[in-house]
């Protein structure tokens, strides 16, 4: 399995031309990472590289505004986003972490966009448009990397409604603390990543951090808490944290998200038709998401628990 930075990739050629060989190459490599890292990089997948390079220029140049200007772009009070769109920071209110702007999709009108730098609207809406493309092919992928009927997932998963991306800027490291987002797992989907050339993304793979390391032009890609429950624990929602440098660095992530109001629980193809029984029990995603925010705030007694998806465990 080819490698870059440790991490799988996949060349998403095949799937873009009906290279049927290449397709099935592809799909075995995708099937074997997401069993065994959680993760994998995608490189000729269709999102143009001076896409990606343009928005993270952009979105530095925005977060390089005077705090008074980024502060025009808050949440709306009454937006009914499924989490609040536009600018913040992580922690609230925090100068030393990370800061952040969340984007929907612009057809649903949640989006609060910045004025500056000029043209960075229409970089947010290219990206997000060619990235929830990319999360269709993969979901694809994944569907025939499960054994599940053709068009199952894209089915099962059909509104794009909870879909969003953020752009990110982690502050430089101190001397007391170098962490910009503690380990942690995704909750939705599938995630897409691209980063600057500046690094600190770290998978855990057998109690090792892996360093995604910056590759001009390709995503890093990783399946979320919904695809692990589906496959009842067979494809792997794995720890991952950013480790802050000594300057400035700036991100993109895309989720791919579930729509609030559907159930997730172990699918039959990994449980009754395979005589296994589901290791976890049935939820609403909305509860899901509600619970994750709720952890935050009020930490469960077991660390573990704002981690990974053990609350529904059985």
């Amino acid at each position: 399995m080819a490698a870059s930075g440790a991490l799988p990739v996949v060349d998403l050629t095949p799937f873009l031309t009906w290279d049927e060989g290449g397709i099935a190459r592809g799909t075995d490599t995708v099937r074997e990472a997401c069993r065994t890292h959680g993760f994998f990089r995608v490189v000729n997948h269709g999102v143009p590289a001076e896409l990606l390079a343009r928005a993270l220029e952009q979105s530095a140049a925005f977060f390089a505004l005077p705090d008074e200007e980024k502060a025009r772009v808050r949440p709306a009070a009454a937006s009914k986003a499924p989490l609040p769109a536009g600018y913040g920071r992580q922690p609230a209110h925090s100068t030393d972490k990370n800061e952040y702007l969340v984007v929907f999709d612009p057809k649903l009108g949640f989006n609060v966009y910045p004025t500056e730098p000029a043209g960075f609207r229409e970089t947010l809406d290219e990206c997000h448009g060619k990235l929830t493309e990319l999360g269709l092919l993969i979901q694809e992928i994944l569907n025939e990397c499960m054994g599940l009927p053709p068009g199952f997932l894209s089915n099962y998963n059909n509104n794009r409604g909870f879909d969003h991306m953020t752009s990110k800027r982690y502050f430089p490291a101190t001397e007391e603390e170098n962490i910009g987002f503690s380990e942690h797992e995704d909750g939705n989907c599938i995630t897409f990543i691209f980063q600057d050339g500046v690094g600190g993304l770290e998978v855990l793979k057998d109690g090792h951090w892996v360093p995604a390391e910056p590759v001009d032009g390709s995503i890093i890609v990783n399946i979320g808490d919904v695809i692990q429950v589906l496959s009842n624990g067979k494809l792997k929602s794995a720890t991952h944290r950013v480790v802050r440098k000594s300057v400035h660095r700036h991100s993109f992530a895309f989720f791919f998200n579930l729509h609030g109001d559907k159930l997730v629980e172990p699918l039959p193809e990994f449980t009754a038709k395979i005589g296994e029984a589901p290791r976890y029990r049935r939820f609403q995603y909305r509860e899901y998401q509600q619970l994750r925010v709720r952890n935050k705030t009020h930490p469960p007694a077991r660390p573990e628990d704002i981690i990974r998806i053990t609350h529904y465990a059985i």
